[in-house]
């Protein structure tokens, strides 16, 4: 019984459930709804393009001129900052060091020449004068002498080799004379001119050397370029900072009062856009969000695309012109980095006319 009515049976419920297993499968799927609602074009004849958000002054990638331990990071992403505020500093221990012998030497040069400029001495001219006075004294005492001498009527009771003596020291007083008056005079005429011109460029010399540290010290000191907000933190107080351009900057700057939309348009589309053309971003994952946007200007140097789609049908050949479009963030919900369905009214399509033909095709076609 088994056999006659049962195994059938099995067989027959199993071709049925193929059948209805066959039927469904050949049936087309349901497309399922999107998650989002794609934004629709505001106007009847537009180029479309895939816009980037970024600051008005564009990305400021910021580093460091010298490399050094980052001891202070005084700034916090979304914080908006003036021109010249600090933003980081680094180590500058050593240089604290040399510019205290700087300034040290410096303050000796500056000393030595006020000392110079200084002279004479108020307590150096007395001992001058005196000098000067017993000088002329000498000089009195010996002209007396001498006219003593040359006074003897008996030029027998006199030698004349102590008569030269006489004459002789007469003279020597005479100089002494003349070198105490000019000893005072140049006393008093204070320092030589050649003596302070040395003393004043050593002086700078020194005033150099210490402004060279200075600046030194003010290089690790890095601060705003512009009046910019902070984008991006990627130091930390205690990390070494390396010097020049880097993979991952340390900060990201940048001005987001207006904020730039830079839109990709396809190279065939190019054609149909005009200056000032106006335009409408909608932000991806919600087309509630959008803002009207006020052109810029065209970069006019047509580049390979970078920002793919991730569609099976890019094309990783494309070449883009890059429009720049500016709008105010106000309460919208925007950030830098964020990409928006851009939408530039152009002017409408219209159909290409025929190639012309060449003589010899249209006297082929009359034949």
């Amino acid at each position: 019984m088994i056999r006659t009515y049962l195994v059938p049976l099995l067989a027959l419920a199993g071709l049925v459930f193929a059948v209805v297993k066959v039927v469904q499968a050949a049936k087309p799927p349901i497309p399922a709804p999107p998650v989002v609602e794609p934004a629709r074009a505001p106007y009847d004849a537009f180029v479309a393009g895939s816009g980037l958000i970024e600051p008005s002054t564009r990305n400021i990638a910021l580093s460091t001129p010298v490399g050094g331990v980052v001891t202070s990071v005084l700034v916090f992403p979304g914080q908006d900052v003036r021109k010249g505020d600090v933003l980081f500093t680094i180590e500058t221990r050593e240089l604290e060091a040399e510019l205290a012998i700087k300034q040290a030497a410096l303050s000796v040069a500056q000393r030595q020449l006020a000392a110079l400029r200084a002279q004479p001495r108020p307590e150096e001219v007395p001992p001058a004068e005196a000098r000067l006075v017993a000088a002329r004294a000498a000089l009195a005492d010996q002209q007396a002498q001498l006219l003593m001498w040359e006074n003897v009527q008996d030029k027998r009771a006199i030698s004349s080799d102590e008569l030269s003596r006489k004459r002789f020291a007469v003279d020597a007083a005479k100089a002494r004379v003349a070198e105490a008056e000019s000893q005072l005079k140049l006393l008093r005429s204070g320092a030589w001119s050649v003596d302070v011109s040395v003393l004043e460029g050593q002086v700078q010399s020194a005033q150099a050397a210490v402004d060279s540290v200075k600046v030194e010290i003010e290089r690790r000191i890095v601060r705003a370029p512009l009046d910019v907000q902070v984008l991006q933190v990627n130091t930390r107080a205690g990390e070494f900072a390396q010097p020049g351009p880097l993979a991952t900057p340390l900060m990201i700057l940048g001005s987001v009062h207006p904020l730039h939309v830079r839109v990709d348009i396809d190279e065939y589309d190019a054609w149909r856009l005009t200056a000032g053309s106006p335009a409408t971003a909608f932000l991806r994952g919600n087309n509630s969000i959008k803002a009207d946007l006020s052109f810029v200007r065209f970069e006019p140097y047509v580049i390979p695309k970078r920002s793919l789609t991730g569609e099976s049908t890019e094309r990783v050949d494309t070449r883009v012109l890059q429009a720049i479009y500016a709008f105010e963030k106000g309460e919208l919900p925007v950030f830098v980095g964020q990409q928006m369905d851009v939408y530039i009214k152009s002017a409408p399509l219209q159909s290409a006319p025929p190639a012309p033909t060449s003589p010899t095709t249209d006297a082929g076609a009359a034949k």
